[in-house]
């Protein structure tokens, strides 16, 4: 039995300097224009005195955190594999979209004590006009950039950069609800809508903070590609693989950026050496060539580990 491995993420789209340097350009962007909107929301806020417009700009002190520590865990991805990580440092941006999740669960439970406070005491918002042009003109800015790096994030397969962008844009939702249910207040004069809103705000927020929490665990514990791309996978290797008698026990995983592919391929028992690895060579430059950042490895062995009629490739779960 033999085994061989690509290790070359160079020769990948996802592993090119300018991908890398796109990504970390946009973290460090983030951070400028989120403690830009911070600013604002903030100035809105003391303008107001509106409780659910504090609650909006408590939130942005938590989207600056969160991209600081995005920028930070994207830097750590991006170095290349050594002694101690000999699998690459991909991982690192699961940490960071496991802290932001925890800072925006943070974050509501700091708007919910503020609304507990204020309840009983409702105050009268101040130049809300002023106040909801301000905070509408962050919640534009916001938009635009959430969705630049929801789109790039997928692009480069960056967990860390999708889970900014996603946080970003919940922001977007609660500003929108923030300035509609504000409004009401104003023309109606139901003081109690003020802190009322600020609670719908947080529970918006708790939830989100548990869905990007959730999908970042699930990163972390190895996930496996989506049900579409496997099969996709196990047509490249099928197509590529002439020469051989079977490919068996085909699993994949993800690890920020990079996926990692490992799989049984049986050839004839008197097959040498060098004619296996031609058809090991065959099958891991189409996959370079279809997937970002792709790491493979593939185990030889002889027909009479072959567990499936010839011709066929494994499916593991089935």
């Amino acid at each position: 039995m033999s085994e061989t491995e690509t290790q070359s993420l160079s020769a990948t789209r996802g592993g090119q300097p300018s991908s890398k340097r796109r990504v970390a350009r946009l973290a460090f962007w983030s951070i400028i224009i989120g403690a830009g909107v911070m600013g604002l929301k903030f100035v809105a806020w003391w303008l107001t005195g509106s409780v659910a417009l504090y609650s909006d700009a408590l939130e942005s002190i938590v989207n600056v955190v969160a991209a600081m520590a995005a920028f930070w865990a994207i830097k750590i991805s991006h170095k290349p594999a050594d002694m101690g990580h000999q699998h690459g440092h991909h991982k690192a941006e699961y940490f960071s979209a496991v802290l932001e999740g925890v800072l925006i669960v943070v974050a509501a439970f700091l708007i919910l004590f503020e609304v507990w406070r204020s309840w009983g005491v409702p105050m009268d918002v101040e130049q809300p006009w002023f106040g909801l042009g301000i905070n509408g003109v962050a919640a534009v800015i916001n938009a635009i950039w959430a969705g630049a790096l929801i789109r790039v994030g997928r692009a480069e397969r960056s967990p860390a950069m999708v889970a900014d962008g996603h946080h970003i844009m919940t922001d977007v939702v609660t500003s929108a609800g923030v300035l509609i249910g504000l409004v009401a207040a104003v023309v109606t004069g139901w003081k109690i809508l003020d802190p009322a809103l600020a609670v719908i705000v947080a529970l918006n927020i708790l939830w989100q903070g548990w869905h990007v929490i959730s999908s970042s665990m699930d990163g972390l514990m190895d996930r496996a590609v989506e049900l579409n791309e496997h099969m996709r996978i196990r047509d490249i290797i099928s197509a590529n693989s002439k020469g051989a008698i079977e490919v068996h026990d085909l699993k994949t995983r993800i690890a920020g950026r990079a996926t990692f592919i490992e799989f049984h391929l049986v050839v004839d028992a008197d097959m040498t050496v060098g004619e296996s690895h031609v058809i090991c060579d065959r099958i891991e430059d189409a996959l370079r060539a279809d997937i970002p950042s792709v790491r493979v490895i593939i185990h030889v062995e002889p027909d009479d580990e072959a567990k499936l009629p010839r011709g066929t490739v494994a499916v593991p779960f089935a």
